[in-house]
């Protein structure tokens, strides 16, 4: 089916970050950089994890589509590069899957870390078997529409948080967490702060009950 009647505006080319940032919050889970951002900016837990290889760090290639349809999601490949996670607003809705077998084998070979979709997807089993981790709100075997309108690169809510192309995202079994760019540096040093005490605490049981 062609695409090029559908409605689906561009924003302008974006900068992404060092891919070192991504080996800097790799180590850490979603709950612990949740309590260094004042536990906040975490996705709701209605997105969940639908493939066992759940963990991974990217940054944020926002789509915004309309209820039940895709358009936006398949010309988002075009602007896919290694290390970003497709981050799609579908606006909760269930009824219709927005990404499936072929698009996840896609992203995955543009070199996407991950696919969030706030919304529905279906082909369970083979978006499970590529590894690509895949988290969403629920599944349908119903397709979806293609003519637009729809928005990439532009900021996105996902899961009641704002998300904006080249934030960091980083997932777990836990959820999602967003990182807004601007924030990292700072986010970095009190996640290890966090995981400091962490590690001390564990320590103290440790020995109590050894």
């Amino acid at each position: 089916m062609s695409l090029e009647n559908a409605e689906v505006r561009i924003a302008p080319r974006w900068q992404r970050p060092s891919m070192e940032w991504l080996d800097a919050f790799a180590p850490f889970p979603v709950a612990n950089i949740g309590d260094a951002m004042e536990r906040l900016n975490m996705c709701d837990g209605g997105i969940s994890p639908l493939t066992t290889n759940s963990s991974f760090t990217g940054f944020a290639l926002p789509v915004q589509v309309t209820a039940g349809d895709n358009a936006a999601v398949i010309l988002a490949l075009d602007h896919v590069q290694p290390g970003d996670v497709v981050m799609i607003n579908g606006l909760g809705h269930l009824d219709r899957a927005l990404v499936g077998e072929q698009l996840t084998q896609r992203f995955q070979h543009a070199g996407a870390h991950a696919q969030v979709i706030d919304g529905a997807v279906r082909d369970q089993k083979i978006i499970a078997s590529t590894g690509l981790p895949t988290f969403c709100r629920g599944t349908t075997p119903a397709g979806p529409y293609k003519n637009g309108p729809g928005v990439i690169g532009e900021p996105v809510a996902i899961g009641g948080v704002v998300c904006c192309a080249g934030d960091i995202v980083v997932g777990d079994d836990d959820g999602l967490i967003i990182i807004p760019f601007w924030r990292a540096e700072e986010v970095l040093q009190k996640v290890k702060e966090v995981a400091r005490r962490e590690a001390e605490m564990t320590a103290e049981v440790t020995q109590k009950y050894r």
